[in-house]
Order: structure tokens, then C-alpha cells, then sequence
């Protein structure tokens, strides 16, 4: 059994760091409280189901540091890149899935692999022999939370996070709305017509605008504070910051023509994107709320072509915890105070699905190469991983720490190349160049 690794939590960090020790021939077993012990935000008992949304944004390997960060990951033999590519949906360039299928089909592969069970019910306590990798996402179970808490002698950081409605396809004005990508992105047709854009007048912006600003939000616990992450910011919250913060955000016009009027140019656009394979949901993109079920119907019916919408799921708001990570973790993502047990995914600070997957790749690799007696050296700083895990293991400002998604912000600089708007196509290029090779020369030490 001292060569068993426990996870628990199955999500994706979990899902993929057992995926990766399994496949390095460790026994592994997934500690999951679902269904037993349900949260606000899942629907199902499956592995890896996403909660918010159903995209794993930008596969441009080149240009994006996301899409570098989906490189690695299939270079890696990830489950979650190849299931997401397996369920893909047309997105532009962006990799969205049919996210039930999806799901389904990851449990499915890890109740089928020899190395890998899963035993259901909560953890409720920090373990204090054997190997752990604590990947309960943003959704840890108040007692598991408390334990970490004692065990940290830290109160526990939180941002919430906020759920995106989805419409019913088919209640969707198309008199109004149109089939069109961003800049008409993506290679075929399908790509190019991923998204249902809804054009708004000035006017209609202005009164959107009145509407969320005067709506009824879903009020705090007392105790509670605000602390939202900026790349999930609800929008009402965006309105409050300024009435144009939205039309310069998720409903910005631009890269949009009006396949109705042409000429017109639209004020405002608001997004959805495809849902499932079907084609029967969409989700309104960057629209996560915490306005009350009421008042949604209500502000949503308002946008043009979503005047008679049903809507298959209302936003939601819940609280996201995660670790000061610069102060507890080591660079082999373990608790300081307890190196038996390490910690992936959401929990550790970073933020977004492909971030939170990645983070369990590295931790199960991890793990795995310890319990064989082959320590393994975290994957290098240049790479997208690597400068996820340097930041959140030491290169941020423990102070002032908050949820970080990947970025090139993150990385070092190119000797040599310019800094700027106009060199940056060049250094995003040297960046995932340099990436690349490093990560493929840290896979191969490891056969």
C-alpha cells in the first residue's frame, strides 16, 4: 500500500494526475465524494465534469500561451486533450467540447485502466502517511477545507466564481442573430460560424446596461467579501466598473458583421457559443452572473434575438478556495509541513480548466516518479508549465496572491527580441519555440 497514490478529488487535475501515475505504472485510487456528497455547481457523478464552461480556450500553439499549454499536455499522452479532442465542437480557434460526452468519456477511461479505481465518499481529514495529491478544485468540502486550514495555520483565500447561462438553440431569434466566428476564424465552415452573435443599438446598450446595474444580486454571507477573479468577473460587476467596460469586454463588436444589415455596424455584440454536438444549447458568452434567477429572465430576454429565450441552466455564483501557494507549497507542488501530500489543480492558485488539468499532470508525474524511486525534476520554467508552477510555487508576491491563468506575462524574456505591441508576434513565436524543445527534452530524460 506504501506505493499506492491516493487523489483525491476528480476533476480534471485529479483525473489527469491519475491518468499520468497510472500510465508510470503506479497503482492509483480516486477519492471522490460525488454523488454521495453533492455541490452547488456539478450535475453528475462523472470525473472531470465542467462546471462553467465548455471551453478549453485558444489551441493556438503558436500565438497563445493557452494553446502552448494544450501542446504540452498532448506531448505528455493527456487524457483531457485527447477526450477534449475526441468531443470537439466548431469554436473559431478555440477548443470547446460536448461537455457530457466528454466527461462520460473520461471516467470511462479511467475505470477501464488496470492501475486505477475509484472509491466513492469525502475526505474529511488531512492524511498523515502515505502518498496524496489533494485536487479538490474550487469546490473543497468545508471539513477537508477546515483541515487545511489547521493544518496551514492560514485562513483560506477565496474568490467566487460565477456560472454562465445556456439558451435553447432553438429559442433563439435568427431573424436577428447571425452564425459568425470573431474575424471568422477557424478553417472550415462550421468554424467560422461558431458562435450566434445578438447585436445591440446604443440605446438597447444603455438600457442593458440600467437593467444589470439595477437588478437584484445574490447577496453575500455574512463574513464573506468580494474578492472576484478578474477573468471570471460577473457581469454586472464589469457594469459597475463602468458603462462601457462590457462593450470594451465579452460584448465588444468588433470582428462581427451583421449578416442582416451589413451596413450597420452594431454598438454592442453579444456572444454564444455552441454547447453540445447537437447544437441545441449555447451559452452566453463571458455572461457569468450573480444576479437572481428572476431578474436573469428577465435582463437576458432583454438582448435582441434572445427576446423569447429559454434558458436550460441560470447562472450561479459559488465560492472558490484556494491556497496561498507561494508560502505552503514546495516546487514539487507538496505542503511544506506535510511533503506526503502534495496539491494540483484550482486549489493551488491557478485558474481555468486547462491550467487546473496541467497542474495535475505535473503533480501525478510527480508523485508517481517518488513512489518508484526516481525522483523527477518539475518541468522547466520556460515551458508553459513550468512558468505555472514557478509562479505559483515562488514567483508571485505571497501578499497579494490571487488566482493566475497562463500567460506569456509569465514567462522569460527572448534575448534579443523586441519588447511591444509590433515584436510581439515574433516573441510570442520564441516563446513556444523555446517551450517546445525544453518540454520534449524533459518527456525524454524521463523514458
Amino acid at each position: 500500500m506504501e506505493n499506492t497514490l491516493h487523489i483525491v478529488g476528480g476533476g480534471m487535475a485529479g483525473s489527469e494526475a491519475a491518468w499520468q501515475a497510472a500510465n508510470m505504472g503506479v497503482r492509483v485510487i480516486i477519492h471522490e465524494m460525488r454523488p454521495q456528497v453533492e455541490t452547488f455547481a456539478h450535475r453528475t457523478g462523472n470525473l472531470a465534469e465542467m462546471v462553467c464552461s465548455n471551453s478549453f480556450r485558444s489551441d493556438d500553439d503558436e500565438q497563445n500561451a493557452v494553446g502552448l499549454l494544450h501542446w504540452e499536455m498532448r506531448a505528455a499522452n493527456g487524457l483531457i486533450m485527447q477526450m477534449a479532442q475526441r468531443h470537439r465542437l466548431p469554436a473559431g480557434g478555440a477548443l470547446a467540447v460536448d461537455r457530457d460526452p466528454f466527461s462520460e468519456s473520461v471516467t470511462q477511461a479511467l475505470l477501464a485502466h488496470p492501475n486505477i479505481s475509484v472509491e466513492p465518499g469525502e475526505i474529511t481529514e488531512l492524511p498523515s502517511d502515505g502518498h496524496w495529491i489533494i485536487a479538490t478544485g474550487p469546490l473543497t468540502s468545508s471539513a477537508l477545507g477546515a483541515a487545511i486550514q489547521r493544518e496551514t495555520g492560514a485562513e483560506r483565500l477565496a474568490f467566487f466564481d460565477a456560472i454562465a447561462p445556456i439558451v435553447y438553440a432553438d429559442t433563439v431569434n435568427m431573424d436577428v442573430a447571425w452564425l459568425q466566428s470573431r474575424y471568422d476564424k477557424g478553417e472550415t465552415e462550421a468554424e467560422q460560424k461558431a458562435y450566434l452573435n445578438c447585436p445591440m443599438t446604443k440605446d438597447q446598450y444603455e438600457a442593458f446596461i440600467d437593467a444589470l446595474l439595477a437588478a437584484d444580486k445574490t447577496e453575500f454571507h455574512e463574513g464573506e467579501t468580494a474578492g472576484y477573479f478578474d477573468g471570471c468577473l460577473p457581469i454586472e460587476v464589469m457594469a459597475e466598473r463602468g458603462r462601457e467596460t462590457l462593450r470594451h469586454g465579452p460584448m465588444k463588436p468588433v470582428g462581427l458583421t451583421n449578416a442582416h444589415t451589413p451596413e450597420n455596424k452594431p454598438y454592442a455584440v453579444v456572444q454564444l457559443r455552441r454547447d453540445n454536438a447537437l447544437g441545441t444549447l449555447y451559452n452566453i458568452v463571458g455572461f457569468q452572473t450573480k444576479m437572481k434567477y428572476g431578474a436573469q429572465t428577465e435582463v437576458f430576454k432583454m438582448i435582441p434575438g434572445l427576446e423569447n429565450a429559454s434558458f436550460a441552466r441560470l447562472g450561479g455564483i459559488h465560492r472558490n478556495t484556494f491556497l496561498n501557494s507561494p508560502t505552503l507549497l514546495d516546487d514539487q507542488m507538496r505542503l511544506k509541513s506535510r511533503p506526503n501530500i502534495r496539491f494540483a489543480g484550482q486549489v493551488t492558485g491557478v485558474e481555468g480548466y486547462v491550467e487546473s488539468a496541467a497542474m495535475g499532470l505535473l503533480a501525478g508525474r510527480l508523485a508517481a516518479a517518488e513512489i518508484l524511486g526516481k525522483p523527477l525534476p518539475t518541468a522547466p520554467q520556460d515551458t508553459a508549465m513550468g512558468a505555472l508552477i514557478h509562479h505559483i510555487t515562488g514567483g508571485a508576491e505571497a501578499k497579494t496572491f490571487q488566482p493566475m491563468n497562463v500567460n506569456f506575462g509569465l514567462f522569460r524574456p527572448v534575448d534579443g527580441l523586441k519588447g511591444g505591441r509590433r515584436g510581439r508576434k515574433d516573441r510570442y513565436k520564441a516563446y513556444t519555440d523555446r517551450a517546445k524543445e525544453e518540454f520534449n527534452q524533459w518527456l525524454e530524460a524521463q523514458i
